[in-house]
């Protein structure tokens, strides 16, 4: 059984975390790399958060299992579209870093979640 509490506060994690994709959005460059950049980090960034929800309101373990995999890819995207901003001198790593580190953990988090839940699964 899932301890709610912890749940909740993952929940609002990942909800935070959409925020800042939001806010790192809507302060890049207009030049048009950053936009279709920008565009993709908002997409996945706020799409972690849903589909957590949505795992969290899983028919079965194994339809968790699949909808936390979907968080997993979201959240490495996240990662991949933060990565090409600084890699691409959009944006100054030292402003991007902590909302980078954020979807690392988030990422390791859910990652681990999954591994867990697909074990126990088996047994």
């Amino acid at each position: 059984m899932m301890d709610t509490s912890w749940v909740q506060r993952f929940q609002q994690r990942t909800k935070r975390f959409a925020l800042s994709c939001i806010r790192i959005s809507q302060q890049l460059p207009r030049s048009s790399e950053a936009q279709v950049i920008g565009k993709q980090l908002l997409r996945a960034g706020t799409s972690v958060g849903a589909n957590y929800r949505a795992a969290c309101r899983a028919k079965s373990k194994a339809d968790f299992i699949y909808k936390l995999g979907i968080c997993v890819e979201e959240a490495d995207e996240a990662c991949y579209w933060m990565e090409l901003l600084i890699e691409a001198q959009l944006v100054r790593e030292e402003e991007i870093l902590p909302h980078k580190t954020e979807a690392q953990e988030i990422l390791s988090i859910i990652s681990k979640s999954r591994a867990t839940a697909k074990k126990n699964l088996k047994n």
